[in-house]
């Protein structure tokens, strides 16, 4: 008989993984307990009001076409929780110096006649793996293992552990190398390694599928949503409660911790086997980000008309200058021209800004802890393409890498991925382990975006860890469908 404890699970962080990871086991029957540190859940997913009253800015992620079409989330009544997506008419643009830009849209075949020359090249390159998704995204979003359709996955693996300087070459005109260059870009590492190209065909191909959209009101009403459901399930939420070690927990069968190597160190570290110690002090962390929100006078006046439709705007020019710029970075500098990602959720949610405003949230890559200024470059990099962009601004606000660690106790050194997400830590993040959500302690577990697949808001990370905590400790085995 097991001894009894005060619940059969511990969550510790409310981030996309947490939440998910609480849900998981709420649905089996167990009792779970969800620990959030901050006064508010949802990790990356908060919103507030950070420049001016009536401008809601996403403080960390902005647009979520992972979560829309993550194989756990779909599973989800979130709809009937308050979570409403909101689809603009361009997915995302990438302005050129010319005044042109190239445009990702859900059609597949409209997005590939929008790049002339390549068109051909793109739906050779794309509609495989548009196709093919539905059935490999358990196995892609995993951790490494047999796949259940080694034939689909080998011909999805095959481009994708390539590196976007390698895969490009499948394209000759600028338009098409250019926004394949900003896909790849999100990768947070330099273009020339391997696997770069992945992140580049998951996030094209899932624009195709579900869209790249915005939850009205903001990223914070994804965690609501969740959460709102988790309680529903009979699961218990306490906030304001930062776990800085074991014993401020409560005893429980099994604890999952949605923080990275650094924080479980200093948590449960005494706990684990030298070995285990031994690869997560030695976890990579890669570069962070310095993030600027600006509340707007009107919207930016992008000399391409796409961009001023898009969702989501990439600025960073040719594939050649991105490039560049990313291995600047990955060397420990600051380019002067970065890649810029942007985000315009009020150009189709109006209850972002008040009317005839709007919120702009933006951020470019710098070296892991960095403590410069990128305000005047990146606003340089916004006014290269929508000229009077800086007569606009009402008002800013900005958080460096370092501050983005203090808002948020994961983003080491501003790393919003968790840890680098190359060859080398893809599938054996954060330890080469049989499982890489298990630690070497009995009942204690991580399940955040430092375990396969990495950073995201897609809650596979914890929903994958969940799996494993009930088959293991409570000798449950998922049959769902999209399960292996």
């Amino acid at each position: 008989m097991r001894e009894k404890r005060d619940y059969d699970v511990v969550v510790v962080g409310s981030g996309p993984n947490g939440l998910a990871a609480a849900i998981f086991m709420q649905q089996k029957g167990l009792s779970v307990l969800l620990l959030e540190g901050k006064p508010t859940i949802g990790g990356g997913l908060r919103t507030a009001e950070l420049t001016l009253p009536g401008f809601k800015h996403d403080i960390c992620s902005a647009v979520h076409p992972l979560a829309a079409a993550s194989p756990f989330f779909e599973t989800l009544p979130l709809s009937l929780h308050g979570l409403e997506y909101i689809y603009p008419e361009v997915d995302c643009a990438h302005p050129l110096d010319d005044g042109t830009a190239a445009i990702l849209k859900g059609a597949t075949e409209e997005t590939a006649a929008g790049l002339g020359a390549d068109e051909e090249a793109y739906l050779k390159l794309i509609k495989p793996v548009v196709t093919d998704w539905p059935l490999i995204a358990p196995d892609v979003l995993g951790p490494l293992h047999f796949p259940k359709h080694p034939l689909l996955m080998a011909r999805f693996g095959l481009p994708a552990l390539t590196s976007a300087s390698h895969l490009v070459n499948r394209f000759k005109t600028t338009p098409a190398r250019a926004l394949f260059a900003g896909m790849a870009a999100h990768s947070i590492q330099p273009l020339s390694n391997l696997a770069t190209s992945a992140i580049a065909l998951v996030l094209m191909a899932n624009g195709h599928l579900k869209g790249w959209p915005i939850p009205k009101g903001g990223s914070n009403q994804i965690a609501n949503a969740l959460a709102s459901y988790f309680v529903s399930l009979g699961g218990k939420i306490e906030t304001d409660t930062y776990i800085t070690s074991l014993q401020q927990l409560p005893s429980a069968h099994a604890l999952l911790f949605d923080v990275t190597p650094k924080q479980l160190l200093q948590i449960a570290g005494h706990k684990f086997s030298s070995i285990y110690k031994w690869q997560l002090e030695r976890y990579r962390y890669g570069p962070g980000v310095f993030k600027i929100d600006w509340a707007l006078d009107g919207p930016i006046p992008f000399k391409a008309e796409e961009c001023r439709k898009a969702g989501t705007v990439h600025l960073g020019n040719t594939f050649e200058e991105i490039s560049d710029g990313e291995q600047q970075i990955w060397n420990g500098k600051h380019p002067e021209k970065p890649f810029v990602l942007m985000a315009q959720p009020s150009i189709s949610d109006p209850t972002r800004a008040p009317q005839g405003k709007h919120s702009v949230w933006a951020y470019c890559h710098v070296p892991n802890g960095s403590t410069e200024d990128m305000t005047g470059i990146i606003e340089n990099q916004v006014e290269r393409y929508a000229p009077g962009f800086k007569d606009t601004i009402l008002a800013r606000h900005t958080m460096n890498s370092a501050q983005m660690q203090e808002y948020n106790p994961n983003y080491i050194g501003g790393d919003i991925n968790g840890g680098v997400i190359d060859l080398a830590q893809l599938f054996t993040r954060p330890a080469l382990r049989w499982s890489p959500y298990k630690t070497s302690a009995k009942g204690i577990y991580i399940c955040s975006s430092s375990t396969p697949p990495g950073g995201g808001v897609h809650g596979m990370c914890g929903y994958n860890a969940a799996k494993k905590v009930t088959a293991e400790l409570f000798d449950y085995v998922d049959s769902a469908e999209f399960n292996r």
